[in-house]
């Protein structure tokens, strides 16, 4: 029986909410004063006066009803989204009423801080919200439950109702660390400091030269070229557009640590950097497993699982389809290194100001 209650009442709210501002507070406080003044006294001019405020009271409360009805709302939401930085919802709105337009109403998502605001919806007529976010870790965040409200038009009530539009926002792993290059199939060397030290292996065909990026091998660097130009270029061998780099990311470790999330990082923005380079790129993280390939859609998926890596202490190490010799590891310990080609072992050191792993803002 009292499920029951419990259920009947969540429905009822989840229908229609009402909730008083502070002036709605006042005003009403104001009329139940001005009627026991009323009738003490029997002052007519009291009893129009009561009259007045409670007919303010009920045309508040119909315009408000008025407002919330008939909206048709859909949620736009990006592909993706990366830790720190702005998320724009959008949100499409259909007002089907035949002749009244929807007034100052307000679109919220469950758990959000921020809103949307809508000043005009007219009738029969669309209308477009946006209420931007920031994320400070990477995952899924279900999106569910979309409130209107309003309190128009006097300002003294808020009225809401619910609206149910299941969704999922992935939220990416920060994809920008400065990173070295890795070389799979070049040895395995001793980890130190950020990452390890990898040497590079055998060379292609010299292709030519490129600008260089952070983390090249500065014995890559053609000086004699680089004398004459603005910024430094180095060689670039047939290797290295040719080679696949798979990514094996080791789950071992406390979830939720910035060590752990320092990893993540690592993996992507080794990621990143492939895809920059035009390589093919593949990812095996647990039972996790993106197949080589190259483009934006390969590191769109490859952030996808990224997002929804979860660390815990007894995680079998990463089993990659190739020969590991052929791979990158990137871990915390060394403990499944041996056969690598080339490995980014430790955690990090966070660089100045960076706080995105501290929560903050919304989410």
């Amino acid at each position: 029986m009292r499920d029951r209650v419990a259920r009947a009442w969540g429905r009822l709210r989840a229908w229609r909410r009402v909730s008083f501002t502070t002036v709605g507070m006042l005003f009403t406080a104001g009329t139940m004063l001005v009627g026991l003044s009323a009738m003490n006294t029997g002052n007519n001019l009291l009893y129009l006066l009561m009259g007045a405020m409670l007919g303010l009271i009920v045309v508040s409360s119909w315009l408000s009803e008025q407002a919330i009805r008939d909206l048709r709302v859909q949620r736009r939401i990006p592909r993706g989204v990366t830790v720190g930085q702005d998320i724009r919802l959008v949100y499409d709105v259909t007002n089907e009423k035949a002749r009244l337009p929807s007034l100052a109403i307000e679109l919220k998502e469950a758990g959000l801080d921020e809103l949307a605001f809508l000043a005009r919806i007219p009738a029969r007529g669309d209308a477009i919200g946006r209420s931007t976010h920031r994320f400070v870790q990477r995952g899924l965040y279900p999106l569910g439950v979309l409130t209107i409200g309003t309190s128009f038009p006097f300002g003294l009530f808020v009225k809401e109702r619910d609206v149910e539009l299941p969704s999922e926002l992935v939220v990416w792993p920060r994809h920008d660390r400065v990173v070295r290059a890795p070389f799979p199939g070049g040895g395995r060397n001793r980890a130190r400091g950020l990452a390890m030290a990898g040497a590079p292996g055998t060379r292609g065909d010299y292709r030519g030269l490129r600008p260089y990026r952070v983390g090249d091998d500065p014995k890559d660097i053609h000086w004699r070229s680089s004398a004459r130009l603005p910024a430094p270029v180095v060689r670039e061998y047939e290797r290295d557009a040719a080679e696949t780099l798979w990514i094996c990311l080791d789950l071992a470790g406390e979830p939720g640590t910035d060590e752990t999330e320092a990893l993540v990082e690592i993996a992507a923005s080794l990621a990143s950097r492939a895809e920059s380079e035009g390589k093919r790129f593949g990812l095996v993280a647990g039972h996790r497993l993106v197949a080589p390939s190259a483009g934006a859609g390969q590191l769109e998926s490859i952030l996808d699982q990224l997002a929804r890596v979860e660390f815990s202490p007894d995680a079998s190490p990463p089993f990659p389809p190739i020969d590991p010799a052929r791979c990158v590891l990137v871990a915390l310990t060394g403990r499944a290194a041996g056969g690598y080609g080339d490995a980014f072992l430790g955690a990090p050191t966070p660089r100045v100001g960076d706080d995105v792993m501290r929560p903050q803002g919304a989410a």
